[in-house]
């Protein structure tokens, strides 16, 4: 027997401006940004169980090659280790790249914080065209102790996915397959393209998992309309 929940609106009366002196203004307007703000909870929820309840997706049928830490030839499968789900993430770190991508380096900063502890539910592999020793060298630089970067044999992965272009340069991709007997299938991928942003907007997923762009976003300023970060300040 489903229970309906107590609006937004109601929960929001039941907060308290954490410091004395607020303006009537700004609690009316800050009640009514909880409530909005509850909405977002309960829709990411109701998101996140959506792509949980997704159909079992393709099999993976072509046999892509990787290069892993220790220097093997493995297969797709070979990716997840003792896991069901593999994480991958592929960053823009190609041979063709005097340093990797900034916003990518960015974000494996932000798992990078937290990949042991992924890694104890889930397999994670930063995937990327550039030798092994050549990421696991930035990596070093980073101070990265507990991402594992793994190389593309050859370009069919990035060109499949549709995310290397003719001139070499490439786009990144998060991918999430899941293990089906000795077969691979593909769960989830990010494929909000840039064709799909809103005007005024960088291209970016929902929700956005960049923690930098998470903390930027609850302040005044926010994100900014043309910073990035950058490899070194």
């Amino acid at each position: 027997m489903s229970t309906s929940l107590p609006s937004a609106s109601q929960l929001a009366t039941k907060a308290k401006t954490p410091f004395p002196g607020a303006s009537a203004d700004y609690e009316h307007a800050r009640r009514a940004l909880l409530a909005e703000e509850i909405e977002f909870r309960r829709h990411a929820t109701r998101l996140v169980e959506q792509r949980r309840a997704l159909p079992p997706g393709p099999v993976i049928i072509k046999n892509y090659r990787f290069m892993d830490e220790q220097g093997f030839d493995v297969g797709l499968i070979d990716l997840f280790g003792d896991k069901d789900t593999l994480v991958t993430y592929f960053w823009m770190y190609g041979p063709q790249r005097e340093r990797p991508c900034p916003m990518c380096t960015n974000w494996l900063g932000s798992v990078e914080g937290n990949a042991a502890d992924i890694k104890q539910r889930v397999a994670l592999k930063i995937l990327g065209r550039s030798s092994v020793e050549r990421q696991y060298a930035f990596a070093q630089q980073r101070g990265w102790r507990d991402l594992n970067f793994i190389q593309t044999v050859g370009d069919d992965y990035a060109r499949d996915l549709g995310i290397l272009m003719p001139d070499g340069s490439e786009y990144p991709a998060l991918v999430v397959f899941k293990r089906d007997g000795d077969q691979v299938r593909l769960f989830w991928a990010s494929e909000m393209t840039k064709e799909m942003a809103d005007p005024g907007q960088d291209p970016r997923d929902a929700p956005d998992i960049a923690s930098l762009w998470s903390i930027l976003d609850l302040t005044p300023e926010g994100r900014g309309t043309d910073w990035y970060p950058k490899l070194q300040y």
